[in-house]
């Protein structure tokens, strides 16, 4: 989950206690989200998807993040996860109605916290078979993560992530979503600084300097077609403005001594 762009503000430098937890928070966040993978079929609701998120997270004495959550909305997040079918970009509520069909792609989003430390990670998936372009959409959503984390070390700056990021989907013909980006986390499911994926001349932000104990879920989210997004009337969607399909995949990564550490990795 992911706000709109803000100054950075300070960064917290966790110890080797807190960064525990969110390792613990991950490995949960991790067999979560296998066991979400496994489900995605045509038929299924993706409010299934949520109920059992929430019932693995419970099981093993975590709290989902997303649920409750207050930001920019009305009303509070109501579900676990995040349901991102097409053209949702984030924040997508999950239903009872809404039973994917093939060739549809689905991002899941899903924070899970243990003892008030928080893992945050994304991926998206085809429903049985689906077209080329979406194949490709995905396949280079996720390449651009994986430069993004390639980039994270002690003395690297943001605007080296969002310089791998930017450079490679341009580069393959898609675009970079530029109103929302990733976040710190710890403590909060989103703490400073802000992650962009994209390079903004004139960011002070960007040039924050990465230390070992930063925390950073890092989000690329993708357009098939142009950039720009639209919020549904709900506060919570966000949609791509040209209707196109958007990919999106995360990671919670903590910048260590020689190099990083993916929190949500299995």
């Amino acid at each position: 989950m992911k706000g709109p762009r803000t100054s950075a503000g300070v960064v917290s430098i966790k110890g080797q206690a807190e960064l525990d937890k969110m390792r613990h928070a991950g490995r949960v966040h991790a067999r979560i989200m296998q066991r979400l993978r496994e489900m995605i079929e045509p038929g299924v609701s993706t409010l299934d998807l949520d109920v059992v998120a929430e019932q693995m997270t419970r099981d093993a004495d975590c709290v989902p993040s997303f649920k409750g959550y207050e930001a920019h909305a009305r009303t509070p997040y109501p579900a676990t996860i995040c349901a991102e079918v097409n053209e949702i970009v984030v924040h997508g509520i999950p239903s009872d109605d809404e039973r994917l069909k093939p060739g549809d792609i689905i991002g899941v989003d899903l924070g899970v916290a243990f003892e008030g430390y928080h893992a945050d990670g994304a991926f998206t998936v085809g429903v049985g078979e689906v077209d080329e372009e979406s194949q490709r959409l995905m396949a280079v959503t996720q390449r651009s993560l994986e430069l993004a984390l390639e980039q994270v070390k002690p003395g690297a700056t943001l605007r080296d992530l969002a310089t791998a990021v930017q450079e490679y989907v341009e580069g393959e013909g898609f675009s970079v979503v530029t109103a929302l980006c990733g976040h710190g986390i710890g403590a909060a499911l989103h703490e400073p600084p802000q992650v962009p994926n994209y390079v903004q001349d004139g960011d002070p932000d960007s040039e924050l300097v990465l230390e070992p104990g930063m925390t950073l879920a890092i989000e690329p989210m993708v357009n098939a077609g142009g950039a720009e997004v639209r919020s549904g009337a709900d506060g919570w969607v966000v949609v791509t403005a040209d209707g196109s399909r958007s990919a999106h995949f995360e990671h919670t990564v903590a910048v260590t001594e020689d190099g990083h550490r993916i929190m949500t990795a299995p």
